[in-house]
């Protein structure tokens, strides 16, 4: 089992003990999506893996967070905030703008990227080591917009 997946069934148990419902809920659907995965794709899921999933977790708590404040759903928002901020709990800090302007240039240095054929290749280098620490959709625009003058 990996390092993460343990340590998230074990503030499950935690969570039961102390009758934290709210965390408790959240944590519970941080590892149904685990489950999930696991049983579609037939695998046990390593810690990059359970990463992948916290990282899609997060994005659509966030996205799921703009359209109840479109809405006017303070209740529902603060519902989502408080999972996303559980979820989070979990995740690698976040990278700032220049590390990851940085790495980006690492890429595409290693890469010998020049033209956006070359896109592909510099995302694959990019993908393991912001997995979880940066929304990467926002690189791949950073990318694009290099590839692309």
């Amino acid at each position: 089992m990996s390092a993460l997946k343990h340590r998230i069934n074990e503030d499950v148990k935690a969570a039961m003990r102390s009758k934290e419902k709210d965390r408790l809920g959240a944590l519970r659907l941080i590892t149904a999506s685990i489950k999930q995965r696991e049983v579609d794709e037939r695998i046990e899921l390593d810690d990059t893996q359970v990463m992948a999933v916290l990282d899609k977790m997060a994005k659509q708590h966030r996205d799921s967070i703009e359209q109840y404040t479109k809405a006017d759903r303070p209740d529902l928002v603060g519902q989502e905030q408080f999972e996303l901020d559980i979820i989070l709990g979990y995740l690698p800090k976040p990278l700032d703008p220049a590390e990851i302007n940085a790495m980006i240039e690492g890429a595409m240095a290693a890469t010998g990227a020049a033209s956006m054929k070359d896109m592909g290749k510099v995302m694959g280098q990019l993908k393991g080591a912001l997995q979880g620490r940066a929304d990467m959709g926002k690189v791949s625009a950073l990318v694009k917009a290099r590839l692309n003058p």
